[in-house]
């Protein structure tokens, strides 16, 4: 993966563009604002992206539980008709 030096305004005006071309040559962003790196970006696989959700997911059940919003088992055996 090369590295890609971009400022703050060229990448806010072409955001579309950049990030096309980013994910088309596999490329990592770096931000800068007054040549002072802020942020970077990556292009996401397939395989990442899926494990991103996963682990949104993962999360927002974990928050379910805390704030107790889970089913008991005969409760998800009658909502599935099993």
């Amino acid at each position: 993966m090369t590295t890609r030096f971009i400022g703050l305004k060229e990448f806010r005006q072409n955001m579309a563009k950049v990030a096309q071309r980013s994910q088309k040559r596999n490329e990592r962003l770096v931000i800068l604002r007054k040549n002072v790196p802020i942020f970077e970006l990556r292009p996401l696989t397939k395989e990442n992206a899926t494990l991103e959700k996963l682990m949104r997911d993962i999360e927002e059940a974990r928050e379910d539980v805390k704030g107790g919003r889970v089913y008991s088992l005969e409760e998800a055996e009658a909502s599935l008709g099993l």
